[in-house]
């Protein structure tokens, strides 16, 4: 007992306490702050106490952190063993949501009633560790000059895309594009010659030139009339009021309102039916309602501590594994909140993606807990092992 008492003293050690105690404070915050975001959706829309999305997200934190410890303790070498087999089954989970009833215009959510999970956010780690391993084990072999590589590149990309192209069939644009994004900049930091790389990239162009051109035809099926009218209205949303720019119109008005320091806290109006589910998308517009501009600065600043302590944490990381996993994380994190706030502020078409930490969603904040565990674990093996990456 005291022995495992002191490996699990000695692994907190080990953790990067910038990258814990940002994260902490991120979350606490996001989870007060859904408190009074999602106080007039609880009792009026569902007529449960004000406190329900609160416990419900607590309840979900609480059982990442016990998911995240177990992930602490696992070494990632294991990972050759365990990665696979989640990823046959997150196929087997995203192909199973295709079998429920669609969700705001998506088949991309498992109704179990007494709790809904999203198998495709569960994918986004899982996704970047197989693609980790898999440059990992290949590494030699891609940066060999003297051989071909175009049947290994060809494979881990078809490995990359089953995933995405299950997203696909379910209707959730958003998440499809956070996962392209995930392993378009995890092939770039990969060890593939780059030459390769260009001629890839330019195969990708072209295959994705082609894709964009089935999802027009198909417009009854993923552009719909709801999403076509995000696009066409992002630019002017307010004059777009009625066709699909209410959401960002009000976000603006909420932003506007709170001014520089805020109506303070619990005080938001947009939240009364102008902004449709406060505590989720449009989390950041009662933030700065409520808090003003200068305060929603600390926020920013914690985001830059996230991205760069990873960064760190890859840049140190004592295996290529670990190296390509910070890669993919930071970009998983970074697009979440380009995305999200990006739609908030009217510089791309709004898209219905959580932001990290402060957004209420439950596999979301499993994924995203999750995550950080796994850059911890990458950051206590690279302090307690010295080995040598290939250059």
């Amino acid at each position: 007992m005291k022995q495992k008492t002191r490996s699990l003293i000695s692994l907190l050690k080990d953790l990067d306490k910038p990258l814990l105690i940002a994260s902490a404070a991120l979350f606490i915050f996001g989870l007060l702050n859904i408190v009074t975001a999602s106080s007039r959706a609880a009792v009026v829309n569902y007529d449960v106490s004000i406190y329900y999305y609160f416990y419900r997200q607590l309840a979900f934190i609480i059982i990442g952190i016990i998911a995240g410890a177990i992930i602490i303790k696992t070494d990632t070498k294991y990972y050759k063993i365990i990665v696979p087999v989640l990823f046959v089954a997150a196929i087997a989970l995203n192909l199973w949501a295709l079998t429920f009833e669609e969700l705001s215009g998506s088949k991309n959510w498992i109704d179990l009633k007494f709790i809904k999970l999203q198998p495709s956010e569960f994918s986004k780690p899982i996704i970047i560790c197989l693609l980790a391993i898999l440059f990992e084990k290949n590494y030699r072999k891609l940066r060999t000059l003297n051989i071909k590589h175009y049947d290994t590149i060809f494979t881990m990309i078809l490995i990359a895309m089953i995933i995405p192209a299950i997203v696909f069939l379910q209707k959730d644009f958003g998440t499809l594009l956070i996962i392209l994004f995930i392993i378009f900049m995890m092939f770039l930091s990969s060890p593939i010659l780059k030459i390769d790389k260009i001629k890839t990239v330019l195969v990708m162009i072209a295959l994705g030139a082609l894709a964009l051109l089935v999802m027009y035809s198909v417009q009854g099926y993923i552009l719909n009339d709801a999403r076509i009218s995000r696009f066409t209205s992002f630019l002017d949303p307010c004059g777009n009021y009625e066709n699909g720019g209410y959401q960002v119109c009000n976000s603006y008005i909420a932003i506007n309102d709170g001014g520089l320091w805020g109506l303070g806290i619990g005080k938001s109006k947009q939240k009364y039916s102008y902004i449709p589910e406060p505590h989720t998308d449009s989390a950041f517009a009662i933030i700065a309602e409520e808090y003003g501009i200068y305060r929603t600065v600390f926020i920013f600043i914690l985001y830059g501590i996230v991205l760069y302590r990873i960064a760190v944490i890859g840049a140190k990381a004592a295996s290529l594994r670990g190296r390509y996993i910070c890669v993919g994380i930071i970009s998983y994190i970074f697009i979440h909140i380009f995305i999200n706030l990006g739609g908030m502020f009217g510089l791309i078409p709004l898209t219905g993606v959580p932001l990290p930490f402060l957004s209420y969603g439950g596999s979301f904040v499993l994924s995203l807990i999750a995550s950080l565990a796994i850059v911890q674990r990458i950051c206590i093996e690279s302090k307690n092992k010295q080995i040598k990456i290939p250059k």
